[in-house]
């Protein structure tokens, strides 16, 4: 295993466990299975380890399993404050204290913001005493890290990194999302102000492994790296030196093994001229199902209203390459809930954003069926009661 530096200087994996996707015995957890797989990768080398309140029965796995090996101090553990479902400084402390009884620890090496989407939502925490509370919990050493996970657009994440001294951060990041969400824009921010960045859905739920098309899964097949999907995801990170961490939802031995054998023989700066038409060639297959011909380059922002014109055109694309529920689901988390709206309804059709265009993309039409078919008659509903909740904000 190879390591990276935190903001201190401590080392962690360049492979992090991830937490969520241990495998299911009836109603819970398959225990027996969790730890053998979390005990080979302790013996690979992974130190850094990331869980969440939400995930059902997942710190709770994690802290039995640490505890009863007394490995407890031999590995990091990363968990999150549910963010969403706080609304008073007392609750800061009662899912801070669960957490701790349930990860049988007196303290958390890495605390996360979970799923922030908005420079809104820190706000927020903000006008409760987040930032007091913080203070305090680091200087009694219960939080040794503070830092945050993002679902939105670059421009709210780099205002949120902006607006606080973070220890960490994690951001969704793969070949596919280059330009999307926090992107490499984000990734590069916070490399520059010595913040570490661990990254969440490599492969995208496994979508640039068993899903990929036929014709990119030859693609790779045919390369003389022999290389397995996977492996040149992973690859694909591990060669930026801004990646601190990846993480990957481990539940075999097999998929242990095979990550951390990437991890070890990795370097960043290793990829070639021609590793990089690869992952193109890849990418090309992948988009050929896509329904707008948007690089994500951005110059056809910033909208006059708002509208987030990539980020509403690459979740429509996702409808196409992945499945239509992936794509309403990107969209609802990282357009559909940031505090200023940001709705293809909002169009006023100036067509400023179609004469900045490279592609020579007819936005102004393609707009309207991306929101057409991101937003049926459910969705709608269900983003303006999640708005209303959230922000406060009426229809769009």
């Amino acid at each position: 295993m190879q390591y990276r530096k935190d903001k201190y200087g401590n080392r962690i994996s360049m492979l992090g466990y991830g937490c969520m996707r241990f495998t299911k015995k009836g109603t819970g957890i398959d225990l027996d299975k969790a730890e053998r797989e979390i005990l080979f990768a302790i013996k690979g080398g992974v130190n850094y380890f990331d869980t969440a309140y939400i995930y059902p029965g997942s710190e709770v796995a994690l802290g039995k399993i640490l505890e009863k090996n007394h490995l407890r101090n031999k590995v990091n553990i990363a968990t999150k404050l549910p963010q969403y479902l706080v609304g008073s400084r007392e609750k800061l402390d009662k899912y801070f204290q669960e957490e701790l009884s349930r990860l049988r620890t007196d303290h958390v090496d890495y605390y996360l913001m979970h799923h922030l989407t908005d420079v809104a939502m820190w706000e927020k925490l903000k006008a409760i005493g987040i930032l007091e509370w913080i203070d305090a919990r680091k200087k009694e050493g219960s939080i040794r890290n503070i830092g945050f996970s993002y679902h939105g657009n670059t421009e709210n994440f780099l205002k949120i990194l902006d607006d606080y001294d973070w220890d960490f951060c994690q951001i969704q990041y793969n070949y596919l999302d280059e330009f999307s969400q926090a992107g490499v824009k984000g990734l590069k921010a916070a490399a520059a102000k010595g913040i570490p960045v661990v990254i969440m859905e490599p492969l995208r739920g496994g979508k640039l492994v068993d899903l990929l098309p036929e014709k990119a899964k030859r693609i790779i097949a045919k390369n003389p790296r022999g290389w397995t999907p996977a492996e040149w995801a992973f690859r694909w990170l591990y060669n930026q030196p801004e990646v601190t961490c990846v993480l990957s939802g481990m539940n075999s031995r097999r998929m242990v093994y095979e990550n951390v054998l990437t991890a070890h023989r990795t370097k960043a700066g290793s990829f070639t001229k021609e590793d990089f038409e690869l992952i193109e060639k890849v990418k090309s297959a992948i988009r050929e199902k896509e329904k707008v011909g948007c690089t994500g380059c951005r110059y056809c922002m910033p909208c006059p209203k708002g509208v987030d014109i990539p980020g509403t055109f690459l979740c429509y694309n996702t409808m196409y390459t992945e499945s239509k529920s992936n794509g309403r689901f990107q969209y609802a988390q990282s357009v559909g809930l940031t505090k200023e709206p940001a709705f293809a309804t909002q169009c006023i059709e100036c067509g400023k954003c179609e004469r900045h265009c490279p592609q020579q993309i007819p936005i102004r039409e393609k707009l309207k069926e991306a929101d057409k078919a991101l937003r049926p008659l459910p969705f709608k509903i269900g983003i303006n009661v999640a708005r209303r909740y959230m922000f406060g904000k009426g229809k769009n």
